[in-house]
């Protein structure tokens, strides 16, 4: 584009002086009689001004260079990834099964234990307390059984002798009836209270490894209050959370992978043991349970995995770079350059799947398609832009 620049005065100041100069050299208006030398003078000088009205051209402004990404069928992907944490089939929440005051605590998290270690112990005092009570009640509840039961024995003879009658027969049996059973009912109350001063020993249920302590020494529990949580490590599985519109991957995925981000190197296989029935409130996803099968002693319990379903149909889809994506109102797009004009265009892409520095997009990406990968915020619509060497893949 040409610019014309103006020296000291406006353009049309500057056009009259070349028109006044012209006429006086000849090419214009002839001059008037005795003007000769007033109008040479002026002449030469509204020549030297007009030498001021000079014309300047202006480069065109440099097209901006972008590095691109070339869209190729290597970039395209049958699977979906998502992440987990490995967690144990089962895991139990432990606790006493009567109330008192931790004394002692005899685990701590990552411990392996086997069946019926002892755990945790309660002060036992209130138990053998109560132990004792219902003792001296058995030995008073056996004492008057004792005696009831021979007067029954006597009364029973006198009955049959006819020396009594039947009523009073009667009231002497029904109080022997009465005192065997309070002695067989403080019986089952004296084996109550020696179970629950067994009860002051907390002990695990099966083999695992401790993975929480809720409660300290010291600490008073109430009956049934958590205070050691075991995990199995026999069964081991992934748990994971996917949204309601991709819960028919599950079912169409024909092979499920799994990995480790601490050993990507080794893939174990899986299935889908559990689906939630009821979507999360808050993230309105779906917990899933994936089974490991055959896992070994390489996966540890809180670690980080990553679960691929694979060959799903219809779901071709484009990895970009994540740097590649930007959001355009309330859509996720990428800048297409147009080889034919130069320019770029906005093209609207729906987001898939994030990897660590990838993201897997469905859109109207074709192969060969060249798509900005880095500085897409300083593009506007239709700018015409030059591609640099050396596309990435």
């Amino acid at each position: 584009m040409t610019k014309v620049v103006w020296s000291g005065e406006s353009a049309p100041g500057c056009l009259r002086r070349r028109r006044f100069a012209a006429a006086l050299s000849g090419r214009g208006n002839r001059a008037w009689p005795g003007q000769g030398v007033k109008l040479l003078c002026a002449g030469m000088i509204v020549v030297l001004q007009a030498g001021g009205c000079t014309r300047e051209e202006t480069p065109p402004a440099p097209l901006r260079a972008v590095n691109v990404v070339r869209v190729n069928p290597g970039q395209q992907v049958d699977e979906v990834a998502y992440s987990g944490e490995i967690k144990p089939r089962y895991e139990t929440a432990l606790g006493f099964r009567v109330g008192g005051k931790i004394v002692e605590r005899f685990v701590d998290v990552g411990d392996v234990v086997k069946a019926d270690r002892v755990l945790a112990r309660l002060d036992p005092e209130d138990q053998k307390l109560n132990s004792q009570a219902v003792r001296s009640r058995l030995a008073a509840a056996e004492a008057a059984y004792k005696q009831l039961k021979g007067d029954y024995q006597r009364y029973k003879d006198l009955y049959e002798k006819r020396f009594i009658s039947r009523a009073e027969f009667d009231r002497r049996r029904t109080d022997f009836e009465v005192a065997e059973a309070q002695l067989a009912q403080v019986r089952a109350e004296l084996a109550v209270t020696e179970n629950q001063a067994n009860y002051t020993r907390l002990r695990a249920d099966h083999a695992g490894v401790v993975t929480a302590i809720e409660a300290e020494v010291g600490q008073v529990v109430a009956a049934g209050q958590t205070v050691v949580r075991i995990a199995r490590t026999s069964e081991k599985e992934v748990a994971m959370s996917v949204p309601e519109r991709k819960l028919g991957e599950l079912d169409a995925a024909t092979d499920i992978v799994i990995t480790l981000w601490a050993k990507p190197d080794r893939e174990y296989r899986g299935r889908v043991r559990e689906v939630s029935p009821v979507a999360d409130p808050v993230t309105r996803t779906y917990a899933v349970r994936i089974a490991m099968i055959e896992a070994d002693e390489n996966v540890s319990l809180g670690m980080t995995a990553n679960v691929y379903l694979r060959g799903i149909a219809g779901g071709r889809m484009v990895q970009l770079p994540a740097t590649a994506i930007f959001q355009q109102g309330d859509a996720a797009a990428v800048w297409r350059v147009d080889p034919a004009t130069g320019g770029v265009r906005t093209l609207p892409v729906q987001v898939e799947r994030y990897f660590e520095d990838k993201v897997a997009v469905t859109g109207e990406l074709a192969e060969g398609d060249l798509v900005v990968r880095a500085g897409v915020h300083k593009l506007f619509e239709g700018e015409k832009v030059r591609v640099l060497d050396g596309v990435g893949p």
